[in-house]
């Protein structure tokens, strides 16, 4: 990974970002994210137990903000903090997403379609939202949640799969579609029904049983008479 002080001086106005904030959401493979507003990460409160969870907090904090450190720092340390203030940043991300502010801006994305449609042909390319499998960090990658089939799946990429799902939560999909009950898709009432030659699996089975219990039964009525014979 660059580190920031790397991007932020780069000639390429392509490459160039105001704050720390905008150099991460703009990283590929971190498009599911949105903007934490400063105001909310500056709020001890939001903070509750993460200085508990994440090495190097103040300083990784402090890059967030874009505080620049005012010693000079090693190499090794200065990536340490950059991978904590990436951590940091999702976790506090998890929580920011399920305020009335951050709900806002993801339903934004999800208006854009930026987390992707679901795959299932009968869901008609519904918008898809980021999931966690469990709130627990470094335990399960993101997943993407379907609200018509109610169902969740793998990221096409890679570079989604490998982000955290705890930098989302189990919640947010279910708390986006409570707070905003207009765009909950109606469940899909079509089911894929496999067949054989056009007629329905479980019909075919009923058949072939119906026809052993005839063959059973002829067994039994022709069985006497060629004994006799």
């Amino acid at each position: 990974m660059r580190l920031l002080n790397d991007l932020l001086s780069t000639d390429s106005d392509s490459d160039y970002y105001k704050c720390w904030i905008e150099w991460f959401i703009n990283l590929e493979g971190k498009e599911y994210f949105c903007d934490v507003d400063e105001e909310y990460i500056l709020d001890r409160f939001n903070l509750t137990n993460l200085p508990l969870e994440v090495p190097h907090y103040h300083k990784a904090l402090d890059l967030i903000t874009d505080r620049m450190p005012s010693t000079p720092l090693s190499d090794e340390l200065r990536e340490q903090i950059e991978q904590s203030a990436c951590h940091l940043y999702g976790l506090i991300h998890a929580r920011y997403i399920i305020t009335a502010r951050g709900l806002l801006k993801m339903l934004e994305k999800y208006k854009r379609g930026d987390f992707g449609m679901c795959p299932r042909v009968y869901c008609s390319q519904n918008p898809l939202l980021p999931v966690g499998i469990t709130d627990q960090p470094n335990i399960k990658g993101v997943k993407l949640y379907c609200g018509r089939c109610e169902d969740v799946y793998n990221p096409k990429s890679r570079k989604h799969a490998l982000v955290d799902g705890a930098y989302f939560g189990t919640s947010f999909p279910h708390m986006l579609f409570q707070v905003y009950p207009s765009i909950k898709p109606a469940p899909s009432e079509q089911r894929y029904v496999p067949r054989i030659f056009g007629f329905k699996i479980h019909k075919i089975a009923e058949l072939h049983r119906w026809q052993n219990r005839q063959r059973e039964e002829q067994k039994k009525r022709v069985g006497p008479a060629s004994s006799d014979s």
